[in-house]
């Protein structure tokens, strides 16, 4: 069950990996001690006439500073970490979503933040599919998951709603296709008998924090390996290396 929440704000301060611009980017190490790869290796696919279509990394959430740093905002989170270390400007409203553009190796990569409100967020998700003409296997939405345990991640391929109603919203505006992947985050269930709906409103303590900072490393570092190495591989390391640190 999920209802609104919102915003986040990009304040991350961990050490993040250093990737040169105009150089093959490194990906962070996972436990298998990933090589760096030339951006030539990218697993994005060539689009028409062998132009690459982006990768569009979604976070959902909330807009407004009420909802910033809250449990439902995680989605936001997400992406303000992904912005600040690929240097991104998420300056650009763009089909009712915060947008910005840049490139991991050479691989075209576009943020999104719907300002929709969580529930509505497909009104902008499925504009910019539309728009970009970007393949659903190349649309990751991430966001907060309740019946994971907090801080723990865990991507899939595809999947329904799981009473997400961000999630809801985007599956019923790509017309009932559930065919693109998704990196839940958890949040963890509520104590005693307090309302789900309350709990994803309610903002993180100091020690939930820091423990986040750490899985939205994680989460970069995923971001980083599926757009040069492919989806599988970045699965293997977020669902199989959740108790390894940098």
């Amino acid at each position: 069950m999920r209802l609104l929440s919102g915003a986040s704000a990009s304040r991350l301060h961990f050490p993040l990996l250093p990737l040169a611009r105009a150089t093959p980017r490194c990906v962070a190490r996972s436990s298998s001690a990933l090589a760096c790869r030339a951006a030539s290796s990218s697993a994005a696919p060539a689009g028409d006439g062998g132009a690459r279509k982006p990768w569009l990394f979604v976070g959902l959430g909330n807009p407004g500073k009420m909802y910033q740093r809250t449990r439902h905002n995680v989605g936001f989170e997400m992406i303000d970490v992904i912005a600040e270390a690929e240097g991104i400007s998420l300056s650009s409203m763009q089909f009712k979503a915060m947008v910005g553009k840049g490139r991991i190796g050479d691989v075209p990569i576009m943020l999104a933040k719907p300002q929709t409100f969580m529930n509505a967020s497909g009104e902008s998700v499925g504009q910019l599919v539309s728009y970009f003409k970007i393949p659903p296997n190349q649309v990751l939405v991430m966001y907060d998951d309740l019946d994971l345990p907090f801080a723990k991640l865990r991507l899939l391929p595809k999947g329904g709603h799981g009473g997400h109603n961000g999630m809801r919203s985007i599956i019923n505006h790509l017309k009932q296709n559930r065919d693109f992947p998704r990196l839940r985050i958890g949040i963890g269930r509520p104590p005693g008998k307090m309302d789900p709906a309350n709990f994803v409103l309610r903002p993180f303590t100091k020690k939930e924090q820091e423990e986040l900072d750490f899985t939205f490393h994680r989460g970069l570092e995923a971001v980083r390996i599926m757009t040069l190495e492919g989806f599988n591989k970045s699965a293997t390391f977020v669902n199989t290396a959740q108790s390894l640190k940098c």
